[in-house]
């Protein structure tokens, strides 16, 4: 401290603290030119005691003028010592960063002009203090007073563009944790500082930027949502150039850039989106084997995306998943199919349905190439599978339908689809109302229909729920004749009676059929055993003959009249050889109401039958206006086979069927449907039976009316409501 005294004469010690900046600085060039003396002379000592004195009395100071002097006189030493300013910076430096948080801005603005007086003198030697400084500066650019933070934007553009691009001592390894820890800050003018120190950064050939980049790619990615359009801008700039050196670099660390990438692709900033779902499509294209570990996550991001509300990013969406999925990898490489998986099944509860689709797409590929890896996690995606059978779009319906008959390629899977399959259709109503037909026409497409018809047929036989199972065999009954996919198995059926594989198929069909009469009364006809069909008809009591049945009998009238059943109305052409075709129908015209529409189709069907295939006593009694006499009044006391012919023996089996032990089965299973129905019955009426108010029909008064109902052909109301929906 006397040595220091010695050489600076005490006025100019006081005007370094006077109130007035024009005395501090002509004290400071005085300041500056004893230093040059000293300097001169090198007398470092007395330097040193000099600094320590505009150190300790001025620069920590309480006193704020005194602080401004001191730090003038730093600045004024270092010009002084010149090229030997590099071996007193340890002393200089720190009292000048330490008053970059002074409380007074003029304090603050006067340490920036200070050291940036002092870079400007020791240029590349200022470099090992870049760290402190960059930590100060990023402070100052945001601060409250406007001076200081011009005048930190000087001191900022001096260290970058004269200092740190020339020097060979500045270590990116050691600022990159620096910058790590500042890319999150929200303040728009600590953004763009950051921004532009990353751009001049990369700027500089020996500085590798991009292989620190995965350190501050989630922070510039999180700039392009902010509210300032300049910030935005310079960030998607900065981004835009690193994209570019990726493409053009041999060495790039995918894997963790992906990580962030897939979260910023779920962004609700619609720029942060565009650009990171651009970033994945790139990293698809270039990655390669780096990417295999990340084709879950990238996928996860990728399918929301496909169903984004901008149009631009729903394009490059849709790009990156048809360029990920024509990858080829190997499970053995670290393709991980249980996390694929894993994504698109929850991807298919999406409230999207391009992403529903695209999901299921991936499963079928998925299981096209690794079927057996498919199976293993088959129990974690089965339920989901079955679920989407009820989605609410048609196409992706059919598209889990298709996955499920590939799944069900193996018997025990096949097996297992049908079982869970009525399962669904028994506790969802709606499923098999809306999209019964759908589904089952598309599994007989997928898979064999024969072979899905006999599953379905051996799974509602044994069927606990009798409501269920004669609703779900009316249902199948009905696609079975209508729907085109099945012409194959109607044809097969047509020839029951002499063909063995349609006769092992009717045998397999009827068990289940017996739930519905006019299910087996429709299967006869179409298998063409008329004789059967006759005889079923006839065992009918009264609780079988109700609405619902009015109302399926109803459907066949009219279905006799497509051109699925041409065969069987060209067949009335020969009354004599189709006798019990004859007696069936005219046993259902007898079922049917007078002054019902089907009653009068039919009815009018069977007068066009023509009579001159009958000999002359049988055209005397068609011609006398009774046409069913003719059933009884064979020559010869013949008796007619199931398909109309000849015979002179009766025989209760035809081609191996046992005809009299399948009516047996059919009575059998109808004695348990009417048991079921009165147990119905009589827990409504027990329900009831405790209040039953005036205006109210009482259950025995119901049971009358729906009994003459019978009697009577069915309203237009109730033959709507009544109709079967698939």
């Amino acid at each position: 401290m006397a040595d220091a005294l010695s050489v600076i004469p005490a006025s100019v010690l006081r005007n370094l603290a006077d109130k007035l900046y024009e005395k501090r600085k002509n004290a400071a060039l005085e300041v500056e030119g004893i230093v040059k003396q000293l300097t001169t002379a090198g007398d470092h000592d007395k330097i040193t005691a000099v600094i320590n004195l505009l150190t300790t009395e001025f620069t920590y100071s309480p006193q704020a003028n005194h602080r401004k002097g001191g730090l003038i006189g730093l600045a004024a030493a270092t010009v002084g010592l010149t090229s030997e300013a590099a071996q007193h910076l340890e002393q200089i430096v720190p009292p000048v960063l330490d008053s970059f948080s002074d409380q007074d801005s003029r304090v603050r603005y006067y340490a920036c002009e200070a050291l940036y007086n002092i870079a400007k003198v020791v240029r590349g030697d200022f470099i090992i203090f870049f760290n402190k400084i960059f930590d100060a500066l990023c402070k100052l650019s945001a601060d409250s007073d406007a001076n200081v933070q011009s005048a930190a934007h000087l001191l900022d553009r001096l260290v970058k563009q004269d200092i740190v691009t020339e020097s060979d001592q500045f270590s990116i390894e050691e600022f990159i944790p620096l910058l790590r820890e500042r890319m999150n800050v929200l303040n728009p003018y600590v953004r763009q500082f950051l921004v532009g120190w990353i751009t001049v950064l990369d700027s500089v050939p020996d500085i590798d930027m991009l292989g620190f980049l995965p350190d501050f790619l989630d922070g510039l990615f999180n700039m392009l949502s902010d509210s300032s359009h300049e910030i935005r801008q310079q960030a998607d700039s900065a981004l835009s150039e690193f994209l570019q050196e990726i493409k053009n670099s041999p060495s790039v660390d995918y894997g963790r850039m992906a990580e962030i990438l897939v979260q910023r692709a779920a962004s609700p900033d619609e720029f942060t989106r565009l650009t990171a779902i651009t970033w994945i499509n790139e990293f698809v294209k270039l990655g390669g084997d780096q990417l295999v570990p990340y084709y879950a996550d990238i996928l996860g991001a990728i399918l929301p995306c496909i169903s984004d509300k901008e149009e631009k990013i729903r394009v490059v969406a849709r790009e990156t998943n048809e360029e990920l999925r024509a990858i080829k990898a190997d499970p053995a490489e670290g393709f991980d199919v249980g996390a694929i998986l894993s994504i698109a099944r929850r991807q298919l509860s999406s409230e999207w349905e391009a992403t529903r689709i695209e999901a299921l797409h991936w499963i079928s590929n998925l299981l096209n190439r690794h079927r057996a890896e498919v199976l293993t996690f088959l129990n974690d995606i089965f339920d989901t599978l079955l679920e989407a059978l009820s989605d609410p779009s048609d196409q992706v319906v059919l598209l889990v339908l298709e996955v499920h008959a590939c799944i069900a390629q193996d018997t025990q899977h096949f097996r297992q689809l049908v079982v869970f399959l009525v399962h669904n259709f028994r506790v969802d109503n709606s499923l098999l109302e809306k999209r019964g037909a759908l589904i089952i026409r598309r599994l007989c497409v997928l898979l064999d229909a024969e072979r899905v018809y006999r599953e379905l047929s051996t799974i509602l036989e044994g069927e606990s729920d009798l409501d269920f199972a004669s609703i779900m065999v009316q249902a199948l009954n009905l696609i079975l004749l209508t729907s085109s996919e099945l012409s194959e198995l109607r044809d097969l059926l047509k020839h029951s009676l002499v063909n063995p594989s349609g006769k092992d198929l009717f045998v397999s069909l009827y068990a289940s059929w017996c739930h519905s009469p006019m299910a087996i009364i429709s299967l006869c006809l179409l298998a063409q055993t008329y004789q059967h069909a006759s005889t079923v008809v006839q065992s009918l009591v009264e609780e079988d003959i109700n609405v619902k049945f009015l109302v399926q009998l109803d459907k066949l009238i009219r279905l006799l009249e497509t051109p699925i059943f041409a065969y069987l109305r060209l067949q009335l052409l020969e009354p004599g050889r189709h006798v019990w075709l004859l007696k069936a129908l005219y046993g259902l015209l007898m079922l049917l109401p007078q002054q019902s529409a089907a009653f009068k189709i039919l009815r009018t069907r069977l007068k066009t039958v023509p009579s001159y295939s009958f000999n002359g006593e049988q055209l005397r009694r068609t011609s006398s206006g009774n046409p069913y006499q003719i059933l009884h009044h064979m020559p010869g006391g013949s008796q007619i086979t199931e398909d109309g012919d000849i015979s002179q023996d009766s025989k209760n089996s035809h081609n191996g069927i046992n005809f009299a032990s399948r009516l047996q089965q059919f009575e059998q299973m109808q004695r348990q449907h009417r048991q079921h129905a009165k147990v119905q019955a009589q827990s409504h009426r027990n329900s009831t039976s405790s209040s039953t108010p005036k205006d109210v029909q009482r259950p025995e008064e119901l049971s009358r009316t729906s009994s003459s109902d019978v009697n009577r052909p069915p309203s237009r109301s109730r033959r709507a409501t009544g109709q079967l929906q698939l």
